[in-house]
């Protein structure tokens, strides 16, 4: 964990490497994710760059391997993975070697030279195959409309229209059919005045009722037309989808009719088709079997095209993603080349960040590629001085700490060196939800989903997953700990679906079996003897008492007031740390010991009443202000712990266990023994916000103390609040005003405007920090509360959800109870496990971004992006 609290150590490395043996050195350090390159070349354009021709031919070999997988997923075939990537890497040797499907093992120039061979014959054979697929499914579709164009014709001129004659064929009408509409006993003559011509075709259904109304209003009404719908759906040879079409006929009389109509049809891309005269039934029967017979032979034709299309690509997806990771190495070391400078003929220079640790590996690497290679030129790489101030950060993370420090980054990336807040966020992120989200039994419902994940955690790391899932796999152990302490803070609440579970036994019992509303619940055992106090978290009791929600919210916005000023006094101690770290003296001195005096004149301070409260035993104090007749049979009690004193008799005749003779007009603060003043004298529990609002609003009154001097105590601790914003405002400006005036002394040259400017930024600087500290701590302090407000919504609701849903269905009937239960977990799942588990979620989020990150926080860091052929395919595998 100490590695984790500070970001890795950086060296920036220059590396002059041969040409020669560039490709196998990076090969080898893109297998060890340890340095970050520097582009050298800023001021060269991408297409002006050494390598840009081989970046180019892996583009290329990229879209190829694209239009594979395009024509695998036509097929619904999956791409066969690649394996491992870890596994990918180690088979590749160190040289950048890999073994292409062709079988061989080839580098470098080699390697794309045979990948570009084999792919492009792979592609122009599917290609053509495609092409040919294309032409045969245009065919066969025409065939088939043509079937579907002569059945329904046929049909339609035996059933629907048996006087009409079929139109005949003209010859100068290509594509259109003319008939002859006749009476069946009307005459030669009166046949041929009688003659309608007509078109036939297919359109598609979607285009139907346009096509339709665009004819009528075309032709103004002056035609005919009937549809037929064709049952099977036909391909389209282009897209490959399936298509609804139906057979159309159009009967017409004139021949601007028929050119219009031609002009429709071609829009609509409708498909026209001749036929023989209908009457002529011979014909039509033999234009059918020799159309059905070429339907067959195309049919066969196509499938068998189909079935070699279908092989091709059972093959190229067994080795696509291969293919397609070897080219994305490749890629990533010809880009990577680009950065480097070819300040001598023959040898490259690169620069760039490594971590400190891998320096050696990556030094032997350099002088491994050169030995392979055989080249006596020696190669250098050492340390050289950095370019800029701030090196780029990296932490070391595993399967837990990873989803953490992602976590952390989105917020922003930790300055070099800086404290890690995910270090603290990794403990105090789940906790702050489970205090949030407490309950036993919703709690188990996220643990449990948690458990779930881990459990399948190997199967989902090799599987493709989307965005969602993948995000939760990523944060699978929160989920687990957001659920564990869940379960946790409900065991403290005491509260499993808004009911409390009787564990260990309630030290709280009533008189009578059947108690009634109002009846005091007495204590199994003395006030402070440990047989009364339940083992762990609060007593079952406390759920049926008619103080139950003024008690837990007095408990909960305690406890929400205590986590968060202890998480901001956290934070802050962080910031000293820094400054120590990074030898701030001054700020250190100026800005953190203001701050912790502030902090803790105040709000520790709170935090201490609180405990203070917590801890007095009040029926004693209360007790020992409270006049008691000496006869009585509550003279004497346990109680008590100090030593009763009888009074010998005086005043109204009764006297307070200390002895104290009352007189009937006493205030407390005349029968309190403590004598700490106020008007409680110290024997009666104070108000705690009247009390931290009157350190500011009257110093040196307190109504009613805890202990003795707590009025002075609070006037200097007032004192020191004071004296600590003043300090932090100007200590520090005050001193660099300073150092700067030295500075200006030994410095004759430098601009007086200059410094001015510099000095007005310190000053707005610090006290933009002064005011943002001040009142942050105020504000923050509040926003702590929401872990109280979270909780008691979670509570109320399921009390809610039970009360409402299930209680009140119990006494009908068994269905009533079945239609509550579904309610009841409809209502629990999608309100309290999802939108409530999102809510309690954000809320954390919040917390840990904004009210203890900003306490020493500067989230302006450089994130690590090594040179890595691991998070290269990652990525592309995503």
């Amino acid at each position: 964990m100490s590695r984790w609290f500070r970001s890795e150590h950086m060296e920036y490395i220059s590396l002059i490497v041969n040409e020669d043996a560039a490709h196998d050195c990076l090969a080898d350090l893109g297998k060890l994710s340890a340095i970050q390159f520097t582009d050298l070349n800023p001021d060269l354009t991408p297409f002006q760059r050494r390598y840009v021709s081989y970046v180019r031919r892996c583009d290329e070999l990229e879209r190829k391997l694209r239009f594979f997988g395009n024509e695998c997923d036509n097929f619904g075939l999956k791409l066969d993975t690649a394996g491992d990537i870890d596994t990918f890497l180690e088979s590749s040797s160190g040289s950048g070697r890999a073994i292409t499907a062709g079988g061989g093992d080839k580098k470098g120039t080699q390697l794309l030279e045979s990948l570009e061979v084999e792919l492009d014959g792979y592609e122009s054979q599917l290609r053509e195959l495609n092409a040919y697929s294309e032409k045969l499914t245009r065919e066969y579709n025409e065939k088939v409309e043509l079937q579907e164009v002569l059945e329904k014709a046929r049909r339609f001129f035996m059933t629907d229209a048996p006087r009409l004659a079929v139109s005949e064929l003209s010859p100068g009408r290509p594509g259109s059919a003319e008939g002859l509409l006749a009476g069946a006993h009307d005459d030669e003559a009166r046949d041929m005045d009688m003659r309608f011509s007509s078109i036939t075709g297919v359109v598609s259904t979607e285009e139907k009722v346009r096509f339709e109304r665009m004819i009528f209003r075309a032709t103004r009404g002056n035609c005919y037309v009937r549809f037929a719908p064709i049952k099977q759906p036909i391909t389209d040879p282009e897209t490959g989808s399936l298509i609804e079409k139906c057979v159309f006929i159009i009967f017409f009389k004139s021949l601007s009719i028929e050119a219009k109509l031609k002009k429709i049809c071609d829009a609509f891309f409708a498909h026209r088709y001749s036929l023989p005269d209908m009457d002529d039934a011979p014909a039509v029967d033999r234009m059918l079997t020799e159309n059905a017979q070429e339907l067959v032979d195309s049919r066969t034709v196509l499938l068998k095209n189909q079935d070699t299309r279908f092989r091709l690509c059972q093959m190229l997806a067994q080795h696509t993603e291969r293919w397609t990771w070897i080219v994305l190495r490749e890629k990533a070391v010809y880009h990577t080349l680009n950065m480097f400078k070819a300040d001598v003929s023959g040898m490259l220079r690169g620069e760039g960040w490594v971590i400190s640790e891998h320096f050696e590996d990556v030094r032997m690497s350099v002088n491994r590629a050169h030995s392979d290679m055989d080249h006596s030129m020696p190669n250098y790489v050492d340390q050289v001085p950095k370019p800029w101030p701030t090196p780029p950060t990296h932490f070391t993370t595993n399967k837990f700490t990873y989803g953490y420090q992602e976590f952390v980054n989105t917020y922003g990336i930790p300055r070099y060196r800086e404290a890690n807040p995910a270090l603290f966020t990794a403990a105090t992120f789940p906790f702050l939800f489970g205090v949030m989200y407490g309950d036993i039994g919703h709690g188990l419902f996220l643990f449990s989903a948690g458990l779930y994940l881990l459990w399948n955690e190997e199967k989902n790391e090799k599987a493709k997953l989307d965005e969602m899932t993948a995000g939760m796999h990523t944060g699978r152990y929160m989920m687990a700990m957001m659920g564990f302490f869940a379960v946790y803070a409900g065991l403290v609440y005491n509260d499993c679906f808004s009911l409390g579970l009787n564990l260990f036994g309630s030290r709280w019992v009533f008189s009578s079996e059947a108690p009634e509303e109002g009846e005091v619940a007495e204590m199994t055992g003395q006030f402070g003897d440990g047989d009364s106090v339940y083992p762990f978290g609060l007593d079952p009791m406390w759920h049926v008492a008619s103080n139950e929600l003024l008690f837990f919210n007095s408990f909960k916005m305690k406890l929400s007031v205590i986590f968060g000023i202890f998480q901001m006094f956290a934070g802050t101690c962080l910031r000293g740390i820094n400054y120590i770290y990074f030898g701030k003296k001054l700020d250190f001195v100026c800005e953190f010991i203001p701050m912790v005096a502030f902090a803790c004149s105040l709000f520790v301070y709170m935090v201490v009443l609180i405990f203070m409260k917590w801890s007095i035993n009040w029926n004693s104090r209360m007790l020992s202000a409270t006049c008691l007749d000496p006869n009585d049979s509550g003279w004497g009690s346990a109680d008590y712990e100090g030593e009763w004193v009888a009074c010998n008799g005086g005043g109204d005749g009764t006297c307070t266990p200390w002895g104290y003779v009352c007189q009937g007009g006493d205030s407390t603060a005349d029968k309190c023994p403590l004598d700490y003043g106020g008007s409680g004298d110290g024997c009666q529990p104070p108000n705690l916000i009247t009390t931290l609002i009157n350190i500011a609003l009257a110093p040196g009154t307190v109504d009613e103390p805890m202990y003795y001097g707590q009025a002075q105590m609070q006037n200097f601790l007032l004192l020191i609040a004071g004296i600590s914003v003043p300090v932090l405002l100007l200590a520090k400006p005050y001193f660099l005003s300073k150092q700067m005036e030295a500075s200006h002394h030994s410095a004759h040259d430098d601009d007086e405007e200059e410094e001015e400017h510099g000095m007005g930024e310190i000053i707005i600087h610090q006290a933009i920090e002064t005011i943002e500290f001040v009142l942050g701590m105020v504000s923050n302090t509040a926003s702590y509360l929401r872990l109280w407000a979270l909780s008691l919504a979670h509570s109320e609701l399921a009390t809610v959800f039970w009360e409402k849903a299930m209680l009140s269905t119990l006494n009908m009937n068994w269905f009533a109870t079945f239609i509550g239960y579904g309610i009841f977990a409809g209502t629990t799942f999608g309100v309290l496990l999802m939108m409530d588990v999102l809510e309690c979620f954000l809320h954390a989020l919040r917390l840990h971004w904004v009210e203890f990150q900003n306490k020493f926080f500067s989230a302006d860091g450089i994130r690590f992006a090594p040179y890595s052929f691991k998070q290269i395919l990652k990525d592309a595998s995503a």
